[in-house]
């Protein structure tokens, strides 16, 4: 873990009554972590997010240079306090050392937001040993760190923690991502009985194709022409329905897997 950043942190927890959301994957501009970062914020949340450098570079997309520090300074506008780490999530002491750098800067989390992405496309015949490891390393046993983390430390008022993961059932021709996120999302609502003690919702959304930059333009008229609404998920397609369940109002909404992909046939 590296790359902490803050902007605007306060040791003394900062404004009473605005709750703290913890949300991972957040490295790209494009990305659908960074659009929930900025909805979340925009709804009266604290954010800290997460972010690797390193998977970027080595995909086709490529590093975004700055776009933590930008994504922050955006966060800081909307009159949050903000907290950025780089984190790699496939080695397993760093979600606890994660929390403890976030509880220090900004105080306890409330709603914890799992977009960790590992995607590597590649089939029954040609994964490796390697990457499948790598996948669930970082796209389930990560959930579940995490997840656990978040229990252990959990102070908040009953009835207003929120767990919210986001899954994929892409996993033919891209077995280690789809394979690894459906653990996840496993994970995900196996923490909602497990953590009802605390009064935590706990739900996974699977937001179907979404434009974040990875399709080709025959991918994107293929999921257009299969999706019912004619058009491509966009980030806030997605971010919207987050902020949604870790609302007030979305409290009701718990130990559900929940399709938000515009009528994906």
């Amino acid at each position: 873990m590296s790359g902490e950043t803050r902007v605007g942190s306060r040791q003394d927890g900062g404004e009473a009554g605005r709750p703290l959301a913890l949300v991972t994957g957040a490295g790209r501009s494009a990305g659908i972590a960074a659009s929930v970062v900025l909805n979340l914020a925009r709804a009266g949340w604290d954010v800290a997010f997460t972010y690797w450098t390193p998977y970027d570079a080595r995909m086709r997309w490529g590093r975004e240079p700055g776009a933590p520090g930008e994504l922050q300074q955006k966060v800081a506008s909307l009159g949050a306090r903000t907290l950025a780490v780089e984190a790699d999530l496939s080695v397993p002491t760093v979600p606890a050392q994660l929390f403890e750098s976030v509880e220090r800067e900004l105080g306890n989390v409330t709603a914890l937001v799992l977009c960790p992405c590992e995607s590597v496309d590649s089939g029954l015949l040609d994964t490796t040993v390697e990457s499948f490891d790598l996948h669930f390393a970082v796209n389930a046993r990560a959930t579940w760190l995490l997840i656990r983390e978040y229990g252990l430390r959990f102070r908040g008022r009953h009835g207003s923690g929120r767990i919210v993961s986001l899954t994929s059932d892409h996993t033919a021709g891209n077995l280690p991502y789809g394979a690894s996120k459906g653990a996840m999302d496993r994970i995900t609502l196996a923490a909602a009985p497990e953590l009802a003690h605390l009064g935590v919702t706990c739900s996974a959304i699977n937001p179907g194709p979404t434009d974040t930059g990875w399709m080709t333009e025959g991918q994107k008229a293929e999921m257009i022409r299969f999706t019912l609404l004619g058009r491509l998920g966009v980030p806030q397609d997605c971010a919207n329905l987050v902020t949604f369940l870790c609302s007030a109002e979305g409290g009701w909404i718990n130990a559900q897997l929940l399709q938000s992909n515009g009528g994906l046939g």
